[in-house]
């Protein structure tokens, strides 16, 4: 696992022939067989995974990334599976602006709120994307590592935020504030300044020059400490898998996130059988 993409940008790939995305994937297992040799495969195997313990990643760029004719098209049915199987929601944005109205039309069609997360623009326009957001926003935040992200070199203005931006930016909304992109010690430096009411570790899938490594690596090694500077913490990156899901949970997640396998289901089968590898992966469907 992967494998697919290598490298492809746009598209579902990496940066760097995709060495992050594979390095992801492959950790997960990894970390199990580990742990299963010092005796824990009993412990992360009880590990119990409820619909509220996954959600779909925030995914813009339907068309130039996954192959859709039109942008609009891909929201309302990666959002569906999702609430239909009653896992979280999460909206990005992107360039043009339309890719966030897409998101949040979609999630206020099917009645539910959002998780929201916003890529670092300038203040002014995030304190403008707040706004758009207001009444679908179960929570917002900023994917911190995006400013470094190649699909959108030279497309808009996205810059790298001080603490006392983001934590300015976190006091003017009324709901709970993430920080998502945590992968390396300077971010846990700004976690510890900020403290987020969520955390997300994530090397965005790979799709970002950070240091090289996993996401399941870096939940291991600092999950204690994060704990410390927010409500929850969360990861991405890499997670296929039941067995997945229980050995992030068992290292101190409270949710994960994915998107590539849910969004392959969708182009393969369409709804139903997105909903049918969610299912896998909370385990209420058979392998």
């Amino acid at each position: 696992m992967g494998l697919g993409c290598t490298g492809q940008l746009p598209g579902m790939g990496g940066v760097d022939g995709s060495r992050n995305f594979k390095l992801n994937c492959a950790a997960w297992n990894r970390t199990f067989e580990r742990l299963a040799q010092s005796g824990k495969a009993a412990e992360i195997n009880a590990v119990r995974i409820s619909a509220d313990s996954i959600g779909i990643a925030p995914v813009t760029g339907a068309v130039e990334n996954i192959g859709f004719a039109c942008e609009k098209d891909f929201y309302l049915p990666y959002f569906t599976a999702a609430h239909n199987c009653g896992i979280n929601i999460c909206i990005g944005d992107g360039f043009p602006d339309e890719k966030l109205k897409f998101g949040i039309d979609a999630a206020r069609t099917l009645k539910t709120d959002a998780y929201i997360f916003f890529k670092p623009y300038p203040d002014s326009k995030l304190y403008e994307r707040f706004e758009m957001t207001a009444g679908t926003a179960r929570a917002v935040g900023m994917d911190i590592d995006a400013y470094n992200i190649a699909t959108m070199r030279n497309l808009v203005h996205l810059e790298k935020k001080t603490p006392e931006q983001i934590s300015a930016l976190r006091r003017s909304v009324q709901v709970p504030f993430m920080l998502k992109g945590i992968f390396t010690p300077e971010d846990i430096e700004l976690c510890r300044a900020v403290k987020p009411d969520i955390i997300v570790v994530s090397n965005h899938g790979g799709r970002v020059d950070t240091l090289t490594g996993s996401t399941a690596d870096f939940l291991e090694k600092h999950a204690a400490e994060l704990s410390r500077y927010c409500s929850e913490l969360w990861v991405d990156g890499g997670i296929r898998t039941h067995r997945d899901v229980q050995t992030a949970l068992y290292l101190g997640a409270k949710r994960v996130l994915a998107a590539r396998p849910f969004i392959t289901s969708l182009c393969r089968g369409g709804i139903s059988e997105m909903s049918g590898t969610v299912k896998k992966m909370l385990g209420t469907q058979s392998l």
